[in-house]
């Protein structure tokens, strides 16, 4: 049984259905895609590493790159790298379509189906109780993968904890507006002055149509939409109209210690598997989700649901993602150190190959050029000079 049918969930529910696995895909809203939380953007190189071909319905622009921003609006940095390239996407179109791959695998789907509650026997999980039209059903199952989302209450009926602190939450909240004008470009633009622990945003839907938005640190006040309110009293934002409203809420944190047990996997942003630095999770979770569900069909036809046979999942998943994701979260802490004056010091003096090999994990390089600009920095920008591996202590 999955529960959650984002990326992660459909994913899963996919692959362990193409296993031979009997699949059953929960979600409790009343159509797959709905609401969308998120900006919509996802990287070519993810999209050709998981082997995943959009439909053009699922597309609504092409980005060629990503323009950053400084906080006084005076400097910018224009890049062009396999991890800014890619789509802005129509999520409703695109996680029905993986919802759709699923069940023409093989996957049984349940809408508007809530999960109530999780069985166990002995201390493995060993099915939930669903609630669909007011009535209670048990269902068993061999294996429950659990993957509705950051707060993701089915780990946490079944014993693990998912929860993330509001230090490592970030809260972000976006319009889809008409009459923004949009160069093919993701724009981002840092600073506290526009969103303290994160930073605002401008994804194109088309040529002028945009996700403009704005994502902050839990712990920050006031609140999200202050920000946006703030950052669209530009001037270029003077005709621009609100067509809809997205938001929610997005771990940043380390991914979570605990990914499987006796019965149990957790995928995608219930677990955590989210880009420290911008949010983004669309493409980790598939990535998750396919992984997950592999190993799910695999264990169920050998009669294995213990967590040691599950285990095969988290350190495949852990072996392949997980330092580099520990890698942009001390990234991300560093950033906090920054104020505005820095910001604007740091992208006055970056060119595009330097952006790039902060992508890519390279640090130092490019802190010691930051340095030569503003040697201020030193203290924060130590742990970025010294670094070579980082660990659970961050």
């Amino acid at each position: 049984m999955v529960v959650g049918a984002g990326p992660a969930g459909s994913s899963a529910a996919k692959h362990a259905a193409e296993g031979g696995a009997s699949v059953l895909l929960v979600d409790r809203k009343k159509e797959f895609g709905v609401p969308v939380r998120c900006g919509e953007g996802v990287g070519s190189h993810w999209l050709k590493e998981l082997g995943i071909s959009i439909s053009d319905r699922s597309v609504c622009a092409r980005i060629k790159g990503a323009k950053l921003v400084s906080p006084d609006l005076k400097s910018s940095v224009t890049i062009s790298t396999p991890e800014t390239m890619g789509y802005v996407l129509d999520r409703k179109v695109f996680d029905r379509e993986l919802a759709i791959d699923a069940a023409r695998a093989g996957a049984e789907t349940a809408l508007k189906t809530e999960v109530v509650g999780v069985t166990k026997n002995n201390g493995k999980v060993t099915g939930a109780i669903l609630e669909y039209d007011g009535k209670k059903t048990e269902v068993k199952s061999k294996i429950l993968i659990a993957a509705d989302g950051g707060e993701s209450l089915v780990a946490r009926m079944a014993g693990i904890n998912t929860l993330a602190t509001l230090y490592d939450s970030d809260f972000g909240v976006e319009y889809e507006m008409a009459n923004v004008e949009c160069e093919g470009l993701i724009e981002i633009y840092f600073g506290k002055s526009w969103a303290p622990r994160g930073y605002a945003w401008v994804f194109p839907k088309g040529e002028d149509v945009a996700n403009v938005g704005v994502g902050i640190g839990g712990m920050e006040k006031p609140n999200a939409i202050h920000y946006l309110n703030k950052f669209l009293e530009l001037d270029r934002f003077k005709k621009a109209q609100p067509v809809a409203l997205k938001a929610g809420i997005i771990p940043v944190g380390a991914p979570c210690r605990q990914l499987v047990a006796d019965g149990l996997m957790v995928v995608g942003t219930s677990a955590h598997q989210v880009d420290p630095i911008h949010g983004g999770g669309i493409c980790l979770a598939i990535d998750a989700g396919n992984i997950a569900g592999k190993v799910a069909a695999k264990c169920v036809g050998e009669g294995k649901s213990d967590a040691k046979a599950l285990s095969e999942y988290e350190k495949t998943w852990r072996s392949a993602r997980e330092k580099k994701l520990l890698r942009r979260l001390l990234l991300r802490k560093v950033l906090e150190e920054l104020n505005d004056d820095d910001y604007n010091a740091a992208i006055g003096c970056l060119n595009d190959a330097d952006v790039g090999k902060l992508l890519d994990g390279n640090y130092a390089p490019v802190a010691g050029k930051v340095l030569t600009a503003r040697p201020q920095l030193l203290r924060a920008l130590k742990a970025l000079l010294t670094s070579s591996e980082t660990g659970r202590t961050l």
